[in-house]
């Protein structure tokens, strides 16, 4: 294909506020990112919601319908919803804005693994927030949990909503998982797969890893998928420059990555979706639209959701 999709994942539920003054955490902040992301060739948005006071990760209902609603008012854009949430929600808070707001699109983890992001400690000795440092602490005893018995839950809500599920792929056992539950039918193909690399806990980012997930992927899954990646920290550009030479598609954005180049804070998920637009178009790919992607990726449409 000569588009690709371009998703935008606009403030995640990893970096923290102290870590760049460019995180989007309010609505309004949250609404123009995915404005500037859409004007910059984001075809997808991915959505965490977060305190307006503190910016922690939050799983409140009403906060993420306020985010969805102000996105779609000022960008027309595939919003994806997150279902993975923050340390310490319970499954049923982070499934809950599908229930809710019935999304075109929604991550769904496809297994789970150890998720850390202690290490950060050590950098950074003077937070903004008292939650932050015991936020990042708390990672080093942490199991983010996706179960069989919660994915074939998470996907009979999917279903009944008609939400296409993003799965995160972060090792390559996860798609031995997902490779099961179409075998018994909790889920439905075409399948569209993100490829999530350099987290500490899963698979690091390196050229073999993700040949080997793409090849893995294929002969667990058939030729019936589309894929894209996304990779953590100063990864995040040679990652998804490969994914384009290989057929993929690609996720930049301040949830995986604070920085535009070495040494230099993105002010915008925006200035790194202008940065990918630039790689792909040297090898002649040009983004697709929202409709455009709609169609490549299966979703119901905008006039289905809930918000």
């Amino acid at each position: 294909m000569s588009k690709f999709v371009i998703s935008a994942a606009l403030t995640g539920a990893i970096h923290t506020p102290t870590m760049s003054p460019y995180l989007p955490i309010t609505p309004d902040e949250l609404a123009e990112e995915a404005r500037r992301a859409r004007e910059a060739g984001a075809a997808v948005v991915h959505v965490h919601a977060r305190d307006p006071e503190t910016g922690q990760p939050s799983a409140d209902s009403a906060l993420f319908g306020e985010i969805l609603k102000k996105i779609k008012a000022k960008a027309d854009v595939v919003v994806c919803t997150t279902t993975g949430g923050g340390f310490g929600m319970t499954v049923e808070q982070r499934v809950s804005v599908v229930q809710t707001y019935s999304p075109e699109l929604a991550s769904l983890n496809a297994g789970s693994l150890n998720f850390a992001l202690f290490p950060i400690l050590d950098k950074i000795k003077d937070f903004k927030h008292e939650w932050e440092p015991q936020y990042l602490q708390m990672s080093e005893d942490f199991i983010f949990p996706n179960t069989f018995k919660t994915l074939r839950e998470f996907n009979a809500y999917f279903m009944q909503e008609g939400t296409k599920p993003e799965f995160e792929i972060y090792d390559v056992g996860m798609l031995s998982n997902l490779a099961y539950l179409l075998s018994k039918g909790n889920v439905k193909k075409p399948v569209y797969l993100q490829f999530v690399l350099g987290i500490l806990g899963g698979l690091p980012a390196t050229v073999n890893n993700l040949v080997y997930l793409h090849n893995t992927a294929k002969e667990l899954l058939g030729d019936d998928f589309v894929w894209s990646v996304c990779a953590a920290g100063k990864t995040q550009f040679t990652m998804c420059n490969l994914a384009l030479l290989m057929g993929g598609f690609t996720r930049v954005g301040l949830e995986d990555n604070l920085y535009l180049e070495r040494g230099r804070l993105a002010k915008s998920s925006g200035e790194q979706v202008e940065k990918i637009v630039r790689i792909a178009s040297e090898h002649g790919l040009e983004p697709a639209s929202p409709d455009e992607a709609r169609r490549i990726l299966g979703l119901k449409g905008a006039d289905k959701i809930g918000f």
